[in-house]
């Protein structure tokens, strides 16, 4: 698989996530139920989709915690980044071409004004970690149910997490409203608790799971396999 077509297709994938999620948003007027739904089929739509082509991340996130697991080079990570923010900006940039750019703005996440914003920062931190954290586990599975999972486990988090935090669980999810509409209220919290949030779903995935309790070589390069040497004649 080219590199360009792995970088393409985390463009449109985070494009179809952030395009129905946030038009969710604005047509069913903040309806919970639809927008938790839209967002977990959107990322099902997506995987089913493209996912074979990069490993359907959609998420800066998921791409944090794949680089720490190995699955993915640090110039992959960084790629991965910049095309889920431009796809990402790009639904955005639909929306407000269908709307306006105030309007977009209105689909950037945003804090419960009774929560603090370090308090926000804690429970987008948590809901990344349960998010990532069943990535990591389903995509190993050989089943296609597992991306049903996986979309059904981002709906859960937005039933969790829209009325506290936003549930944004995706840097590029907020930077795309952000950068198009102009409103940044707060986006530290929607940067860092994704980050610290995948960091932890790997942390968990190598204790719980892995039962490996070894981080020393976490950021090591990964040895290539050797090659088996040709049997004599």
């Amino acid at each position: 698989m080219a590199n360009w077509q792995k970088y393409a297709a985390e463009a449109y994938g985070t494009f179809v996530l952030v395009l129905f999620g946030t038009g969710a948003i604005l047509a069913t007027g903040g309806d919970l139920v639809a927008i938790a739904f839209a967002f977990g089929l959107a990322l099902v739509a997506g995987l089913y989709t493209v996912g074979k082509v990069s490993g359907g991340h959609f998420n800066p996130a998921v791409s944090l915690a794949a680089f720490l697991d190995k699955r993915i080079a640090l110039n992959d990570m960084f790629f991965y980044w910049v095309f889920q923010v431009i796809g990402g900006v790009l639904a955005s940039l639909t929306i407000a071409f269908m709307t306006s750019k105030d309007i977009v703005a209105g689909t950037y996440t945003s804090l419960n004004p009774n929560i603090e914003a370090f308090k926000g920062f804690v429970w987008e931190a948590i809901l990344t970690a349960v998010f990532v954290m069943a990535i990591l586990v389903l995509s190993k599975k050989g089943s296609h149910t597992r991306l049903l999972g996986i979309g059904l486990t981002l709906t859960a988090v937005h039933f969790a997490g829209i009325g506290i935090s936003g549930a944004s669980v995706n840097p590029a999810r907020s930077l795309a409203p952000a950068i198009v509409g102009g409103e940044f209220t707060d986006i530290w919290v929607y940067l860092a608790g994704p980050a610290v949030g995948a960091v932890l779903a790997w942390v968990l995935l190598k204790v719980i799971v892995e039962g490996n309790m070894d981080f020393s070589g976490a950021l090591a390069p990964k040895k290539p396999k050797k090659k088996a040497a040709p049997k004599k004649k």
